[in-house]
């Protein structure tokens, strides 16, 4: 027996109680329970159990003099009045390198029907982000496998983007994706409030064993309780920041902030905090910017976090309030529409209104050239489209838009393009789109023998 597994061990040993702290229940209000008799020692998120209940869990969520309020897993059902209420010791969260290709609850405890122990130490799923003035400046450009981020959408180490998309545009997909091809040494993927049935298929079929065989994946599913689900964000970053001290590169990502947000709306409203921002408490925007200050790039010999969040926006409202929130204290947003989606394009981005924030560093002057010019393309494209698939638009009109049109169905071709060879590649193949306008244009002259008119 190696004398790391020894010590996990003997720590694990050094955790069990012999002796518990009881308190009975006093009240039931609404979701919560105020339980009575654990006096002073007692604290915010402690976890407690009832025994007569079959251990059922629950979390101090406040405190009152004399009183201690609890929000159980699983509702209130079968309490009554005077029901022991057990305090158990704090979970020990630990992460460790034999976590990788594994899945997990937000405390640590397996899902995937294998035993799993916790590593060495304990890690505070919520801790303060790195000292702002020690952190480096976001790193390299990274291959990311996809066109549109390899070009238009360049990912850097230590960047945070936000991935804002309805359902069924292809998010889990594209996550998928990127957890197979971004260049990084570990991948720690947070499914906050997944459905149950999703689960297995985003770990066997989206990732697969390729993406697996170096993620982490922390999970808490739809129907569980509150804290739970506000817990499993938290999780997964604490899982990326071991990794990161050990000097590795991380690629986080967390599916959604929008479920997070709601299951701390929950905790919230349950702790009596008032509602504003359209049913958000306004401790809202603080958990989530404290969420994602924590990712990013490193100090000193540590690694970096490079975090992707995703976003659930109804009927792509990007100024709903989490989507509000969150687009102020990222590098970037990517907008996936469901429009272009419908038509079979995936990544269904929409580049126009999707921005990254590592340009122009991330490129060369020749390469920023080039998406400005690409990006002109598509804007002509897009102003113009209802006149141009109404038939109103005579072509020569505007030889400007003419370039654009002729272009288009290979630069759509380009934003769907996979690049398993890199950024370089895929700037060739932009390239490659752009010039088609030339040789469109040039096929035009020679049918018709003369230039078309300019407008």
């Amino acid at each position: 027996m190696d004398d790391d597994l020894v010590e996990r061990i003997t720590e694990r040993v050094s955790d069990l109680r012999v002796r518990h702290l009881l308190g009975r229940v006093a009240a039931v209000r609404g979701p919560v329970l105020d339980v009575a008799g654990f006096g002073t020692g007692v604290r915010l998120g402690d976890p407690v159990s009832l025994p007569s209940l079959g251990d059922r869990r629950g979390e101090v969520i406040g405190l009152m003099p004399e009183m201690a309020v609890v929000l159980l897993e699983g509702g209130t059902d079968g309490v009554s009045l005077r029901t022991p209420v057990r305090l158990d010791p704090l979970v020990r969260f630990a992460p460790g390198t034999h976590w990788i290709g594994r899945v997990i609850d937000p405390d640590g405890r397996p899902l995937d029907g294998r035993p799993l122990m916790p590593g060495l130490g304990r890690r505070p799923r919520d801790q303060s982000p790195p000292p702002p003035h020690a952190r480096r400046p976001m790193g390299a450009r990274l291959a990311t496998g996809l066109g549109v981020f390899d070009t238009f959408l360049p990912l850097v180490r230590g960047q945070r983007i936000g991935l804002f998309a309805g359902s069924g545009v292809g998010k889990s997909t594209l996550l998928g994706e990127l957890a197979r091809g971004v260049e990084t040494d570990v991948t720690v993927i947070g499914l906050v409030g997944e459905r149950g049935r999703e689960l297995r298929h985003f770990v066997e079929q989206v990732l697969g064993p390729e993406g697996m065989a170096r993620a982490v994946v922390i999970c808490a599913t739809s129907e569980a309780a509150p804290q739970v689900r506000r817990g499993c964000a938290p999780a997964a970053m604490a899982v990326a920041e071991h990794f990161r001290d050990e000097g590795k590169q991380v690629l986080l990502l967390v599916d959604s902030v929008t479920r997070f947000a709601e299951a701390h709306r929950e905790l919230a409203l349950a702790r009596d905090e008032s509602a504003s921002l359209r049913g958000f408490p306004p401790s809202t925007a603080s958990a989530i910017a404290g969420l994602c200050e924590r990712a990013g790039p490193g100090t000193g010999e540590a690694g970096d976090i490079t975090a992707v969040f995703t976003v659930l926006v109804a009927g792509s409202d990007m100024e709903e309030p989490v989507a509000d929130m969150l687009r102020g204290v990222l590098d970037g947003h990517v907008v996936l529409d469901r429009t272009i989606a419908e038509r079979g394009r995936f990544p269904a981005v929409d580049v126009l209104r999707s921005v990254s924030r590592s340009l122009p560093d991330a490129a060369s002057p020749q390469e920023n050239a080039l998406l400005a010019e690409a990006r002109r393309m598509l804007g002509l494209y897009d102003r113009s489209e209802l006149m141009i698939q109404s038939g109103l638009y005579t072509p020569g009109s505007d030889e400007r838009l003419d370039a654009a049109i002729a272009c288009h169905g290979e630069l759509d071709r380009f934003l769907a393009r996979r690049s398993p060879r890199g950024p370089a590649d895929s700037f060739a193949a932009l390239r490659r789109a752009l010039n088609h306008r030339t040789s469109a244009r040039e096929e035009s002259v020679s049918r018709s023998g003369s230039l078309p008119a300019r407008g």
